[in-house]
């Protein structure tokens, strides 16, 4: 098959998307809303793009009705987030702060978990999670408009939080022992526990 991205549906474009590239990190954000509001989403369209600095990506697309959502709102006004791995032992609440509440609401109250402040940013960062990267934004690039349209959030990671249980004897991070999950196309997401190693050569 062909398709082509100027003539099909958007969410057929989406679709495929999101259906080839694959797997996809999880940035699980925390923003905090001018009213003080925390606000928590998970997004797939995430990387880390470089280290120095340190250097993390991720798209808050618009909505399907072309409106923005809270994340990109709050990072517009404060300029601050929390990303956090997506783990599997937190998979299902991962999954349920994908949740549209209204902004007054938070998801934090939706899916049980708790914050501890933030060390370097204003944005709280979340008890439960095993990594969590405090970042300030240094860009948002609006990538289109309408509905499912990117906005590149650019930022800067300025502290590293790591629990230790999740390293190796030597201090790195052991993927086993992270767990972290991903998304594929649709409704199918993917663990990390299948592994195997090659040497760069």
């Amino acid at each position: 098959m062909q398709l082509d991205p100027s003539t099909a549906p958007v969410p057929n474009v989406y679709q495929y998307l999101t259906g080839v590239v694959t797997p996809r990190p999880i940035a699980w954000v925390t923003t905090l809303s001018p009213a003080g509001v925390v606000n928590l989403a998970p997004f797939s369209f995430f990387n880390a793009f470089g280290a120095n600095p340190p250097t993390v990506v991720f798209s808050p697309t618009l909505r399907r009705d072309g409106t923005k959502k809270d994340t990109l709102l709050n990072l517009e006004k404060l300029g601050e987030f929390v990303v956090h791995t997506a783990t599997a032992p937190l998979a299902d609440k991962v999954n349920l702060s994908s949740k549209e509440v209204p902004p007054d609401e938070s998801e934090i109250s939706l899916t049980g978990l708790s914050t501890v402040p933030g060390v370097k940013v204003k944005v709280p960062r979340l008890a439960e999670a095993p990594v969590a990267l405090e970042c300030v934004v240094r860009q948002i690039v609006p990538c289109g408009t309408g509905p499912i349209a990117a906005n590149l959030v650019i930022g800067e990671v300025v502290l590293f939080h790591i629990a230790d249980d999740v390293l190796d004897a030597k201090g790195a991070v052991d993927p086993r022992k992270l767990r972290t999950v991903s998304r594929l196309g649709g409704a199918f997401w993917c663990h990390t526990s299948d592994l195997f190693e090659l040497e760069r050569p």
